[in-house]
């Protein structure tokens, strides 16, 4: 397995564990609000947070030159991935949901190879499918109720944008400020879903308990503003399929966390699948020098 920095391994290890346990917490925190609403201000309050954060730079925003790349970003990794990603579990146990939602690593190494030019390899494409196999199957308990054909479209649609989302970052990284962009594209996304929110859900209907609050706080400042800036950080540095590979993690922390939090059972389908998701990160950030899987273009 190919060696990351100890920064970059740090603020990997502190992505997928803000993530993980963030399922628990909007999960109990749903019960008590709408949920267009909810994904629309947690999103708003990370943007408007790290924007107060980043005022003291606020020149390298250059709003001019870049605001098509702001909004841009922000219809593909806020306003598109979580209205999309909310919706599905309007039609979708959350299992099914979450197994869809997080086919995201596997599109992004595929985007990447595509239109980056990062290797791939046939370990490489191995190892996504073990991840994705692993994610399956850790979430198959949840695959209860009945299977809407909408449902499974909608979360798909969320793993196409957030992907497409992530590679579309990582090309204009070098022109844009990395913070920034994630500051300005989930308050101008989040501005919008809490918009639609309004409209089509009723903000009365919002119970304003300790499980809703500490849901939307850890929402907005840890779950957007810290992890989301940590991952498109992540990506400007390093290679976007191997970075999003480790994405693979985050179910694991998240029935880990529930069984922890939420009481939820500890199964054998969970140490399987654990097992498979480290195959697949240690495949994917193998140092091959073997085998390349080339593009063939027609001419």
């Amino acid at each position: 397995m190919s060696k990351f920095p100890i920064k970059s391994a740090l603020a990997i290890g502190l992505l997928v564990c803000i993530w993980g346990i963030s399922w628990p917490i909007y999960k109990a925190a749903l019960t008590f609000t709408p949920p267009l609403l909810f994904a629309g201000m947690r999103a708003l309050m990370g943007g408007v947070l790290l924007t107060l954060i980043l005022m003291p730079s606020w020149r390298k925003i250059k709003w001019r030159e870049h605001w098509r790349k702001y909004s841009i970003g922000a219809l593909f990794n806020a306003f598109f991935f979580y209205g999309f990603q909310t919706a599905a579990l309007l039609f979708l146990p959350g299992g099914l949901s979450s197994v869809l939602v997080f086919l995201q690593p596997v599109l992004v190494a595929l985007f990447a190879w595509l239109w980056l030019g990062e290797q791939m390899s046939i370990l490489k494409m191995i190892g996504m499918l073990f991840g994705f196999l692993g994610i399956l199957i850790i979430s198959m308990d949840g695959f209860t109720g009945t299977l809407s054909p909408i449902g499974i479209i909608i979360a798909l649609m969320g793993a196409v944008s957030w992907a497409l989302g992530t590679v579309y970052v990582k090309t204009v990284s070098k022109q844009v400020d990395a913070l920034w962009l994630v500051a300005i594209q989930f308050t101008l996304g989040g501005a919008v879903l809490t918009g639609m929110g309004m409209t089509t859900e009723n903000v009365s209907d919002i119970v304003w308990n300790l499980p809703y609050i500490n849901g939307l706080v850890f929402g907005g400042v840890f779950g957007v503003a810290v992890a989301f800036g940590l991952y498109f950080k992540l990506i400007h540095a390093g290679e976007a399929g191997k970075i999003a590979s480790f994405t693979f993690l985050v179910p694991v922390i998240a029935v880990i966390s529930g069984n922890i939090f939420l009481k939820e059972p500890f199964t054998l389908s969970l140490l399987t699948g654990l097992a498979l998701i480290v195959l697949s990160i240690s495949l994917v950030n193998y140092p091959v020098g073997g085998r390349k899987i080339k593009k063939k273009l027609s001419a």
